[in-house]
């Protein structure tokens, strides 16, 4: 094992709901990039659980190493979220818009 290679992340859920395709409002912009930032720090602290970012007696690890499996966790979360993740941003993209149109 290339102890350099990046893990492949593979989705089991269900499918993405695909985002639509019409224009949308610059507040729906917002809400959406709001929703999917949410969802990463989200997936973020559930993944620091999962062991992802333990080090490996390959590499070394050491200080260096240390200090930047977070940020290894945290760009995971950033793709899985972009990615359509679990779900969560579209849910709560979903809940803000129905909530901005009830005003």
């Amino acid at each position: 094992m290339d102890p350099l290679a990046l893990p492949t992340v593979t989705p089991t859920g269900p499918a993405a709901t695909p985002r639509p395709l019409a224009p949308q409002t610059a507040d729906e912009d917002a809400m959406r990039k709001a929703a999917v930032e949410f969802e990463a720090v989200f997936l973020s602290e559930m993944l620091k659980y999962t062991g992802i970012n333990k080090t490996s007696e390959e590499v070394g690890g050491g200080a260096g190493e240390d200090a930047f499996s977070g940020l290894l966790t945290q760009e995971y979360a950033r793709v899985l979220a972009e990615n359509g993740g679990i779900g969560l941003a579209e849910h709560i993209f979903e809940s803000l818009k129905e909530r901005t149109a009830q005003k």
